[in-house]
């Protein structure tokens, strides 16, 4: 477990709730549905100082503040490439009947010898559309790049680059050509070169990678769908 001496009330890289809460007052949403992979579901370790909260956790916290009786489900589930989000997920989450639904989904399918980036376009696409066609607003996820903060085997971390920014530009041309919004986690962010944010096993984010994702998808929703122009 990586040591800090930040806690999440003197991390800067982290919304305080009510800060998050006031980001996210006004908002519509009643019923809020999460689908995708690990990231989706949440999959961290504990952090001490940190509340152990995935992202969506976080999310679902502020939401909650601005409409005390918002429903949510994550029927993310680690280890699902993109076609089994599709299959598995759109189904139970249509049934659901979201008006706000968030797509984390493609990491798998990159991590695979062959990456079929054509094929995470597609389905994708497939998720999204089908999920603005009940007129529900949706989210895409874009990855941290694990090698920006020295991780991931040494022979492999120009590939692991290259394909993480890959699956981010695919999940931001989707977001964009169906009127949604992506988060686009910052590469250049100090946090996102601190190994401290990330588990044991170096690829996922720890309590503390899950505040600062949070953070960064809070102020997105609030920008993309709650601020006046």
């Amino acid at each position: 477990m990586p040591a800090t001496s930040l806690s999440e009330w003197t991390d800067p890289a982290v919304l305080p709730a009510a800060d998050a809460a006031a980001l996210l007052a006004g908002a519509p949403w009643t019923r809020m549905a999460t689908l995708g992979d690990s990231v989706a579901e949440g999959v961290r370790e504990p952090v001490p100082g940190y509340r152990d909260l995935s992202w969506a956790d976080r999310v679902e916290e502020a939401l909650r503040a601005a409409t005390p009786g918002l429903a949510a489900r994550n029927l993310g589930r680690r280890d699902r490439v993109a076609a089994q989000v599709t299959e598995e997920q759109l189904g139970p989450a249509l049934d659901f009947g979201p008006d706000l639904a968030i797509v984390a989904a493609g990491g798998n399918d990159m991590l695979r010898p062959h990456f079929d980036a054509d094929e995470v376009r597609r389905e994708l696409t497939a998720i999204v559309s089908a999920l603005r066609a009940t007129g529900a607003d949706v989210v895409t996820i874009g990855l941290l790049d694990i090698t920006v903060a020295g991780l991931g085997p040494v022979r492999y971390r120009e590939v692991m680059s290259a394909r993480t920014r890959q699956l981010n530009d695919i999940a931001a041309g989707v977001a964009a050509e169906h009127g949604c919004c992506h988060v686009a986690n910052p590469y250049d962010h100090p946090v996102a070169a601190d190994p401290g944010i990330y588990s044991t096993d170096n690829l996922h984010l720890n309590a503390r990678g899950h505040a600062f994702a949070a953070a960064n998808t809070i102020r997105a929703l609030s920008a993309h769908y709650l601020t006046s122009e």
